[in-house]
C-alpha cells in the first residue's frame, strides 16, 4: 500500500497567512517560538510558595489506593469495536478506546464495512512509570489493559505537550519503529524531540495552535482515508526538566473525517481531544470561587470554529490541592463547561484511574462528573467514564452538532 501522505489544507494556508500579517501570536514570548505563555486572565502562574505552603503540605498524606478501590476501576482486554457481531454495526460509528490515563485510540467511521476508518493514537504511555526513570516516580495502580505490541495498526500519533505522563519515549519508539510506521503530530518545541527517536523529519509535524495538515491515509488495497488534523488551544506549561518550561507548546487536537465523495455532507466526523488543560484559576483550595471568575475562552473558540463534535475526550482528574492545580487541570465542574463550550454530544472523561499524580481519592472524579453533569442539566450518559480497555461507539449526526451540549 502506498505510504501516508500528510499535506497542508486551505484553511492552514490562510491561517498561514493571517499570521504573517498580523506578527507574533499572542502565546509567543518571544518573536520566534523558543518560550510559550497562556495568553488569558483565566491562567495564574503558580509559583515556589505556593508549592510549598499548598501543595507539598497535601502531598505528603497522599497513600497508595486501596485494593478494594482498584477493583472500582474496571479493566477489560480491547476489542477495538472489532468483534463479530458489531463490525457491520459499528462500520459507520465512531470507535474509541480508552487505554487508561489519557490515551485513547479513536477510529473514524468506514465508509465501506469490513474496511477499517482512519485511526489516531492520542497521548500512548504504557510504561509503568511516568518518569524520566522507570526507577523511580508515580507508579501505575491499574495496569494497561493490553500489550503495547496490541494495538492495532495506526495511521497517526498525536501528542497533546511533553510531560511524562502524555509523551513516553519508550512507547513512541516502539509505535513509530512500526514496519508500516504512523507519522506523528506534536506541539512546536518537539521536533528535536522526536527526531531523537530517530524518525524522519518527513514524519514529524510539529504545529502551532489552529495549524492544521489533511492526512491520506491507504487503510486497504483500494480505499484511502482522510482525515483534518488541528492543534488547538488550551491552557497548561510544559517541561521534562528544570530548564525547560514552556519552551514548548501544549493543546489539544481536533479530527475530522473528509467524506470519500464529494458530494457528501462537507462535515463528517469530527473528535476532539482536549489534552490537559485548566479551565479557571480558583483562589483557594475550598472554595471554587465566584461565578465571575474569568475562564479560558479557548474552548468556545473551538466550539465556534469546528460547529460542535461527535465525540470528545476530556481531562477530569489530577485536580486537588485546588487553588495549586486548577490554573492547569480541570475539576470535573471545569470539565463539564469545557463539554459545553466546545458543543460535543458526546463525550468521556479521561486523566485518571492510573497513577497518582495529586491529591484527591482515585474514585471522586468520576463520582464529581457525575454530579456535575447532573447539576449542569447534561443528559444522562452523555458525558461520563467507561472501563480501561472498552471500546465506545458514537453515530456521527451532522445536524445535531450546532444544538450540542444543551445549546
Amino acid at each position: 500500500m502506498p505510504p501516508i501522505q500528510v499535506s497542508e489544507t486551505a484553511a492552514q494556508a490562510s491561517a498561514r497567512t493571517t499570521r504573517e500579517k498580523l506578527g507574533k501570536p499572542s502565546h509567543w514570548v518571544h518573536s520566534t517560538p523558543t518560550q510559550f505563555q497562556n495568553p488569558w486572565p483565566s491562567f495564574r502562574a503558580t509559583e515556589a510558595r505556593d508549592f510549598i505552603e499548598v501543595f507539598l503540605p497535601q502531598s505528603l498524606k497522599m497513600k497508595s489506593p486501596t485494593k478494594e478501590s482498584i477493583a472500582q476501576i474496571p479493566i477489560q482486554k480491547p476489542a477495538w469495536g472489532a468483534d463479530a457481531k458489531a463490525v457491520a454495526e459499528n462500520a459507520h460509528k465512531i470507535k474509541a478506546t480508552w487505554l487508561g490515563h489519557a490515551c485513547f485510540l479513536v477510529e473514524l467511521p468506514s465508509s465501506t464495512v469490513g474496511v477499517r476508518g482512519a485511526r489516531v493514537l492520542f497521548d500512548p504511555v504504557f510504561s509503568d512509570r511516568c518518569s524520566p526513570s522507570q526507577w523511580v516516580g508515580p507508579k501505575r495502580f491499574t495496569p494497561p489493559p493490553c500489550a503495547l505490541e496490541d494495538v492495532p495498526e495506526i495511521d497517526a500519533i498525536v501528542i497533546s505537550h511533553n510531560h511524562y505522563d502524555h509523551m513516553d519515549t519508550g512507547s513512541l519508539k516502539s509505535l513509530l519503529a512500526r514496519s508500516r510506521a504512523p507519522h506523528i503530530f506534536v506541539p512546536l518545541g518537539n521536533a528535536a524531540y522526536v527526531a531523537s527517536l530517530g524518525v524522519p523529519a518527513a514524519r514529524t509535524h510539529a504545529l502551532d495552535w489552529w495549524d492544521a495538515r489533511r492526512v491520506a491515509a491507504a487503510v486497504s488495497p483500494t480505499h484511502t482515508a482522510v482525515f483534518d488534523i488541528t492543534f488547538t488551544p488550551g491552557q497548561h506549561f510544559t517541561g521534562r526538566g528544570l530548564r525547560d518550561r514552556f519552551k514548548s507548546l501544549w493543546g489539544g487536537w481536533a479530527v475530522a473525517g473528509v467524506p470519500a465523495d464529494a458530494d457528501a455532507d462537507a462535515a463528517g466526523a469530527r473528535v476532539y481531544f482536549a489534552g490537559d488543560t485548566g479551565y479557571r484559576a480558583v483562589p483557594s483550595s475550598t472554595d471554587e470561587g465566584p461565578e465571575t471568575l474569568p475562564v479560558c475562552p479557548a474552548f468556545a473558540d473551538i466550539g465556534a470554529r469546528f460547529g460542535g463534535f461527535d465525540f470528545a475526550m476530556i481531562p477530569i482528574g489530577a485536580y486537588a490541592p485546588r487553588r495549586f492545580m486548577s490554573p492547569v487541570h480541570c475539576a470535573p465542574r471545569d470539565s463539564v463547561a469545557v463539554f459545553r463550550d466546545i458543543r460535543a454530544r458526546r463525550a468521556l472523561g479521561m486523566h485518571w484511574g492510573t497513577w497518582i499524580l495529586t491529591t484527591e481519592d482515585v474514585l471522586e472524579p468520576p463520582a464529581l462528573l457525575a454530579a456535575e453533569c447532573t447539576k449542569a442539566g447534561v443528559e444522562p450518559g452523555a458525558f461520563g467514564v467507561c472501563a480501561i480497555g472498552e471500546t465506545v461507539t458514537v453515530a456521527v449526526e451532522v445536524g445535531e452538532r450546532e444544538n450540542a451540549a444543551g445549546r
